[in-house]
């Protein structure tokens, strides 16, 4: 704690627990005898019980980035030493001389909260499916490469059903024209004819060592039951998410001059489904309800970064920003150029200029957000009609 002349006031350790925090605010309390407006806590992760426990008791927190936390530091020593003890000092020092590179945190709403933890959650389960797919498609790859031509990837849950009826590739030969069309028809596969699937599956087999075949498919069995829970718990988390939005979609409006709330509003833009819209409402919801666009931009990794020395001037891209809500403009602009023509177009102009992939989908993004930021600002949905020139401004 230091005063406003930066003088330590006092310095005291806590347990990270209900007692411990409850110790903390009474000391903090205790400092400026009970006057809550003459304190501002700093911290550099702006959620959990600390952030959440000094707001419910009036306090005012503040944020900082980790990286302009470590240039703070370089004020104090330029030897490089780092301790927790120094960095709440400079954090302190920074927050009395430098209030305005800091952010003010909110806590946000019960439902926003969950929806934080659920968009968490889907993205940390597809990751764990994709990394047992991976290990899926190479133990395919080193005794059943017949399988992998059926699918370009091994995440597919019909391609496990076909394995279970042959997990080895001498045992296409017996596997049933029926049952072939029984897997398909239960996952609404219909580029390939069961036919088609049996001449692939007993194409000739690779000759390996005896027992190499069978230890391979032992580990399959393995990996199978795991990628099945993944999916349902996948599925299952996506479904929560539908019914928070719903719920904040049947909600009262927040205000009787909005027509619709920004939940309605997000998701009647082309591209953006139900896990888009609770990662960008979980992971940017104080940039969201400021209606801040450069504060939305920067924070999803969209604006670039201009290094300009003489007369040399390079343009990159932005690093620094949240890796979740970065993948989900990726995913919006992919899926909304396939939605929307105007997207689809601004994208091949993009393209035309000279601009690679990533670097149109960027401007894609940035596009898509300065629209959303128009739109809630003015408690409108999407809709193509009201584009017309609207569309040029955005651009």
């Amino acid at each position: 704690m230091v005063d406003d002349a930066g003088g330590v006031l006092g310095e005291k350790r806590f347990d990270h627990s209900g007692d411990g925090i409850r110790q903390c605010i009474e000391w903090l309390m205790q400092l400026v005898g009970g006057d809550v407006d003459e304190i501002a806590v700093t911290i550099e992760i702006p959620h959990g019980a600390m952030v959440e426990s000094l707001i419910e008791n009036n306090l005012t927190v503040f944020a900082i980035n980790p990286k302009q936390m470590d240039r703070f530091r370089d004020r104090h020593t330029v030897a490089g030493a780092k301790d927790d003890d120094l960095d709440a000092f400079v954090m302190a020092d920074s927050l009395r001389t430098d209030r305005s590179c800091f952010r003010r945190v909110d806590v946000d709403e019960p439902a926003i909260l969950r929806l934080r933890e659920l968009s968490r959650m889907e993205q940390d389960l597809q990751t764990d499916r994709n990394r047992l797919a991976n290990q899926l498609w190479e133990q395919l790859r080193r005794y059943y490469p017949q399988m992998l031509n059926l699918s370009p990837a091994a995440n597919e849950a019909w391609l496990w059903d076909l394995w279970e009826a042959a997990p080895l590739p001498g045992d296409a030969s017996a596997l049933k024209l029926a049952k072939v069309k029984a897997i398909l028809r239960a996952h609404r596969i219909r580029r390939f004819t069961a036919e088609q699937v049996l001449e692939q599956l007993r194409q000739p087999a690779l000759r390996l060592a005896p027992g190499a075949a069978e230890a391979a498919s032992e580990h399959v069995q393995m990996l199978l039951p795991r990628l099945r829970l993944l999916q349902q718990q996948g599925q299952a988390t996506v479904k929560r998410i539908r019914g928070i939005l719903d719920e904040f979609c049947a909600a009262p409006r927040e205000c009787e001059g909005r027509e619709h709330r920004d939940e309605e509003i997000l998701l009647s833009l082309p591209g953006i489904g139900p896990v888009i819209a609770a990662t960008m409402l979980a992971e940017a919801s104080q940039p969201l309800r400021d209606r801040d666009y450069q504060a939305l931009r920067i924070y999803a990794g969209a604006a670039p970064v201009t290094r300009r020395s003489g007369k040399r001037k390079v343009i990159l891209m932005r690093y620094a920003c949240n890796q979740r809500l970065r993948n989900a403009l990726y995913h919006w602009s992919r899926t909304s150029m396939q939605k929307d023509a105007r997207a689809k177009q601004h994208y091949a102009e993009l393209r035309r200029r000279g601009h690679s992939h990533g670097r149109a989908l960027r401007g894609l993004a940035d596009r898509n957000l300065a629209m959303l930021m128009s739109m809630l600002k003015s408690g409108t949905v999407y809709s193509p009609e009201k584009r017309g020139t609207a569309g040029a401004q955005v651009g």
